[in-house]
């Protein structure tokens, strides 16, 4: 490690140290690890043909320079041309102004984004390298969320998803800025490889790039220590993709020595939704045959934009003097559900150690007012704390109505560590008539598979199926995090295949209709 790499990181530590975890959050704002940025690097180095004796480098998302130094230790200091950053940020930005002043960096202080890309062939970069804000799209501004989806369709005819973040915007319009030829190396969220916004990036590296390689971390091992995400790192070049070639996908270990790695061709990544299934799974059957979705309706649970307020437990319910009809019981957290059979009392609730009620009301104040004060005086009391004026709560009417669900039968949490290889996630048969929030999911059986399940035997026999899902086919459908987190989505859960439940229970296989013919 050099004097400025070393000056580098004390005056990262030191910014990083005068925001707030919240803070750098919104803004994206996670520093890339010095020897990671140095290890990309170096495979940078060795993917530059032998004719780039002259390197024109560009970071989009520049930060304190953490690849640019890396560059300078990695390439011949007399092979560096030029080197250009944009920060946008100047608390990160003027020291690295001063920082690097004497090395040659030209280093803007605007938004990436917003600046016209270069032009001429002399002005475009041969290396490209970066690590982008990982801004989530509820923190992009409307209007700066459609001036980005204009640009990315105005340079490359690409739609993107409302729901994407800002790093794959950043990717995009990038490409401009690329030389023909030109390498790309990009350090992004993992997430791209299975969510449906994650399209748009498929769709530039099959169609628009010469893919070279992905690399995926361990889930275990996270990358920043201040951010809970699974990183990828992307190579690829500008230019259109070598017919036949097969893209190489690499998992765990390091960059020069990953664990697992396996080429697929492009056609067969066109056809798999679902990347982070590679290099460890084969491209899977788009024929899936039947699914949990053939079975159950599959939904989040409650969302009540303020358990605080809305979730209680009996004590406080009674000191309110709450009518009981407006009371409905709600599970608590998965780790309060011991058993996979919740049970319940001759009223319907939990047989739980810890048991709670979800606060239910749809009639109008003035009349509960006059009907039920001590109820009325407790939606006074939220409005006092600005519970109404919450996201959620604030497009209700009346503001404190939650959604009408009925109990599920069967229940599944939607995110959970493996470990063991156990699956991450439990799966309850539900008796009771407690409805969930959100940290569940919720399957109802639908017709014709509900009327088969009026013995107990059956209903515990569909849940002990539901168990032996195998973990491998959980992560393989749902989604993970950084520290090893998976989630799963309804969408998700609904492709899981049917058949275990169908070998198990033949008597099942009458009922196998596709999702149109059912009656839900």
């Amino acid at each position: 490690m050099n004097r400025l790499e070393s000056e580098r990181l004390r005056i990262q530590a030191e910014l990083d140290a005068l925001r707030t975890q919240s803070a750098r959050n919104m803004m994206g704002q996670f520093a890339t690890p010095g020897p990671l940025a140095y290890e990309i690097l170096q495979s940078a180095r060795r993917l530059m043909r032998p004719s780039d004796r002259q390197v024109r480098f560009l970071d989009p998302a520049f930060g304190t320079g953490s690849f640019y130094s890396a560059l300078l230790r990695v390439f011949p200091a007399a092979s560096v041309a030029d080197a250009l950053g944009f920060e946008i940020d100047p608390h990160y930005g003027m020291p690295a102004t001063r920082l690097w002043e004497s090395t040659g960096l030209r280093l803007e202080l605007s938004d990436f984004t917003t600046r016209c890309p270069a032009t001429s062939r002399s002005d475009q970069a041969d290396l490209v390298v970066c690590n982008p804000p990982y801004v989530r799209h509820h923190h992009i501004e409307r209007p700066v969320k459609l001036r980005l989806h204009r640009k990315a369709m105005e340079q490359l005819g690409i739609r993107v998803s409302g729901l994407a973040g800002l790093y794959v915007y950043f990717m995009l319009l990038s490409h401009q800025w690329l030389a023909a030829d030109g390498l790309a190396v990009w350090l992004i969220p993992s997430e791209f490889m299975d969510v449906n916004y994650g399209s748009a990036l498929k769709n530039y590296l099959l169609n628009h790039v010469d893919l070279i390689r992905i690399h995926r971390f361990d889930p275990s091992e996270v990358q920043f220590e201040d951010a809970l995400v699974s990183s990828a790192i992307v190579w690829f070049r500008k230019r259109r993709p070598t017919p036949g070639s097969a893209p190489e996908f690499t998992l765990g270990g390091s960059l020069h020595a990953p664990r697992r790695r396996r080429c697929l061709p492009r056609e067969e990544l066109r056809r798999e939704r679902k990347w982070t299934r590679f290099p460890s799974a084969s491209v899977a059957n788009q024929d899936a045959g039947t699914t949990l979705t053939d079975f159950f309706a599959i939904k989040r649970g409650i969302a009540t934009g303020a358990n605080g307020f809305f979730v209680m437990d009996r004590r406080k319910a009674d000191a309110l003097a709450l009518p009981s009809r407006f009371l409905c019981p709600v599970l608590p957290s998965p780790r309060f559900v011991k058993t996979d059979i919740i049970t319940a009392d001759p009223l319907g609730v939990p047989r739980l150690e810890r048991q709670l009620f979800a606060f239910r009301c749809q009639q109008p104040l003035d009349v509960l007012k006059r009907t039920e004060p001590a109820t009325a005086n407790y939606i006074r009391a939220g409005e006092r704390d600005g519970v109404n004026r919450g996201y959620l709560a604030s497009r209700r009417d009346p503001w404190y109505s939650l959604e009408a669900r009925e109990p599920s039968m069967f229940l599944c949490t939607y995110m959970g560590r493996s470990s063991n290889g156990q699956a991450p996630f439990r799966v309850f048969l539900n008796e009771s008539r407690a409805i969930a929030t959100n940290v569940y999911l919720m399957l109802y059986p639908k017709e014709p598979l509900r009327r088969t399940l009026g013995e107990e035997s059956a209903r515990r026999g569909v849940l002990g199926c539901l168990k032996r899902i195998v973990a491998s086919h959980w992560k393989g459908s749902g989604r993970v995090y950084g520290g090893g987190l998976h989630k799963v989505e309804p969408r998700e859960l609904g492709h899981l295949s049917a058949r275990l439940l169908l070998k198990v229970h033949p008597e099942l296989n009458a009922v196998t209709f596709r999702q149109g013919q059912l009656e839900l």
